[in-house]
């Protein structure tokens, strides 16, 4: 088997769990590429995004997008965002990645700038 179809694999068996939940509350997916860190909020229920932050953004663009500290300022910025749109609960997404590193240091974030899961 290819790594591709293992990573969607546990992708796809982290988010079976969620199911339940976020049909109650929105979904923070986080995406992690090799140079920037991506999250979103999303609503499953009406299949929107409701808010969404990168460090691709021009507030973050000093800080590269590799490491812990981007992660949490973008953890911070979406959880700002969010709160903005009014969604104070969330339910956490870590997509196929460990609970460890950026992935971390993202929702530390999130929980840092108020949103709660």
């Amino acid at each position: 088997m290819n790594t591709k179809t293992l990573s969607n694999r546990r992708a796809q068996r982290n988010r079976a769990k969620l199911a339940r939940a976020s049909t109650i509350r929105p979904r923070l997916s986080v995406f992690r590429s090799s140079k920037h860190i991506y999250a979103q909020v999303i609503d499953d229920a009406r299949g929107v995004t409701v808010a969404a932050a990168s460090s691709l953004e021009e507030a973050l663009k000093a800080k590269t997008g590799a490491n812990v500290e981007a992660a949490s300022a973008v953890g911070k910025l979406l959880a700002e965002r969010a709160k903005e749109a009014g969604i104070t609960d969330v339910v956490f997404d870590r997509g196929g990645y460990i609970y460890h590193g950026r992935v971390k240091a993202l929702a530390d974030g999130a929980r840092e700038g108020g949103l709660n899961f």
